[in-house]
């Protein structure tokens, strides 16, 4: 057994990915959500299917709260040993910067970048040797925006995931010797409800052709990415960020 594992974000499309590879591969898993609870305990549903408990949790991870309040639900289930930040929004349909309201970008900050801060922060807490914890590892979803910028389309939230990448790395460094890794996963043009959401569901079909792999990923095989971060096979990988986008 792996212990405890809470994904934020849980109940659609890499969030539930992750969940369901996470239960097959031993843990117990806690799937956040933030709206409506009915996908949310379908994949808590086929996390017991593989014998592994599930409870799912209603939590803004912006909301410090609620952030307590999620992971004392976890620790019902036992010593939480694993982390991933997958929780994000993009605000809106697509558009340029000077066009954005600067509550939409506030909100994506909240979500984005504060969200991870404080699951992170209770993450250390409860994990961290240096409070009496037993060590564990944390993976953050980022995203390839990062690093592209995303112009034209959701600038404030490629900024709000290049925070992300530098909180992974500084963060590493603080609680390496303190038996927590903390690591990145960089999806690109991945199969998820996200596009459809923000009105443009011919987005990934059209931009296939940049992609070098010539095809969008799928969240199973961001899945694999992370679950491969949280593992013993990664044991001496801390502070990376890990590239999953076809090449793009």
């Amino acid at each position: 057994m792996n212990g405890v594992l809470i994904v934020t974000g849980g109940s659609r499309g890499i969030g539930a990915a992750i969940c369901e590879l996470a239960a097959s591969r031993g843990y117990d898993v806690v799937v956040n959500y933030s709206g409506d609870p009915v996908p949310a305990e379908d994949v808590a549903a086929r996390v017991r299917e593989h014998g592994r408990q599930a409870v799912s949790v209603r939590a803004d991870v912006s909301v410090e709260e609620d952030v307590r309040a999620l992971f004392d639900a976890a620790a019902e289930l036992g010593p939480v040993t694993a982390l991933v930040n997958n929780a994000a929004v993009t605000g809106n349909t697509p558009g340029r910067l000077d066009a954005y309201d600067v509550e939409v970008v506030r909100r994506t900050l909240d979500v984005n970048v504060t969200g991870v801060f404080l699951c992170c922060r209770e993450a250390v807490l409860r994990m961290s040797t240096r409070y009496g914890g037993a060590g564990g590892a944390i993976v953050n979803v980022s995203s390839t925006a990062a690093r592209t910028g995303s112009a034209g389309e959701w600038v404030h939230y490629a900024a709000s995931k290049a925070a992300v990448d530098t909180l992974t790395f500084g963060l590493a460094q603080e609680v390496g010797g303190e038996g927590v890794r903390v690591n990145a996963v960089r999806p690109g043009m991945i199969r998820t409800g996200l596009h459809d959401a923000a009105g443009l569901p011919d987005r990934l079909d059209r931009l296939a052709p940049s992609i070098p792999m010539g095809r969008p990923g799928e969240p199973a095989e961001i899945a694999e990415a992370v679950l491969f971060l949280l593992s013993p096979a990664s044991s001496f990988t801390t502070g990376a960020v890990l590239e999953a986008g076809g090449g793009r």
